[in-house]
């Protein structure tokens, strides 16, 4: 799944894999498998008619990369320049883009360009 995942993110920019309808069995070992890569996937449950259901992150990330992600979740919508204004740390725009751009690889927030400014979102919205 990992392999697939980080294939896709890499040869179609487009596209952001997400495990759906899952069984609890196959949910406890991609857990397990993804806290020991410290790496996360989106996880979500489809309906019938194809609307998702309790949208979350499965797996580990790194504390910075979880508050990151957070903050990006909560605003909807951020680009690195936005966060380095908004956010208590002090780090510049090009640390905020390294890190937005490491979720967006790893397939959790969707990376959209602008002329030159990035915005990313988060691949589903988690209530």
């Amino acid at each position: 799944m990992i392999a697939f995942r980080d294939h896709a993110r890499a040869t179609l920019p487009g596209l952001y894999p997400v495990i759906a309808n899952a069984s609890q069995a196959v949910m406890e070992e991609l857990e397990i498998f993804l806290r020991h890569r410290k790496d996360a996937m989106w996880i979500c449950g489809l309906t019938p008619t194809g609307e998702v259901r309790d949208p979350k992150i499965l797996g580990k990330l790194d504390e910075v990369h979880r508050s990151t992600f957070d903050l990006v979740a909560r605003l909807g919508t951020a680009s690195a320049p936005s966060l380095a204004a908004q956010s208590q740390e002090s780090l510049a725009p090009t640390a905020w883009n390294n890190r937005l751009s490491n979720l967006a690889a790893r397939g959790l927030l969707i990376e959209r360009r602008s002329g030159k400014t990035k915005t990313f979102a988060p691949v589903l919205e988690v209530a």
